[in-house]
């Protein structure tokens, strides 16, 4: 239990250390951050319950007030801004990514590259286009292009970067990937 709990708090924890790294924003509003890596982290390394339970750590600090958001950001207002579908898509991410983790038997940084592309760019766009959407005023559709346009390439990126991570960790420490478990 007390392992447990400290995995949940350490990956918080990442995730708010990734906000560090200067964002990028869009014209709608939108941010460009790092921390959707550590989202597929939290899925690939910790699994699903344990990943879901990192990122909602996060997000209760940050709507606690706490400024762990890139740029700064926190507060109740993050959650009534065009970013609101991916905040809360974060743990519903992490989960599906530590779901699939837990029950494929591909090698490590595949199953870790594919669960990212599923869970942190498939799940989470569903939630970040529809909040898109809801708090622009625009179509399903433009919001889709242009989270198709803006982010699916970085998105991408950090998808490989979490497989390479995660199975880096798995040679070194094999018994760390709680996913593999």
């Amino acid at each position: 239990m007390e392992r447990n709990l400290t995995h949940i708090a350490l990956f918080a924890a990442l995730i708010a250390v990734l906000g560090l790294i200067p964002k990028i924003d869009l014209a709608g509003g939108v941010p460009i951050t790092a921390q959707s890596l550590g989202v597929m982290l939290c899925g690939t390394v910790l699994g699903a319950k344990r990943g879901a339970l990192a990122v909602l750590l996060f997000l209760a600090l940050v709507a606690l007030g706490l400024p762990l958001l890139s740029g700064g950001r926190g507060g109740l207002s993050v959650f009534a801004s065009p970013s609101v579908g991916f905040l809360l898509g974060f743990p519903v991410a992490a989960f599906v990514i530590g779901w699939l983790m837990e029950r494929t038997t591909l090698a490590t940084g595949l199953a870790a590259t594919a669960a990212s592309v599923i869970g942190g760019i498939g799940v989470l766009y569903v939630f970040g286009i529809i909040g898109i959407a809801q708090m622009t005023g625009v179509s399903i559709k433009e919001a889709s292009l242009g989270a198709a346009l803006s982010f699916l390439p970085g998105d991408a990126i950090k998808a490989v970067i979490a497989g390479l991570v995660t199975q880096s960790l798995a040679r070194m420490r094999p018994a760390s990937l709680l996913s593999r478990a």
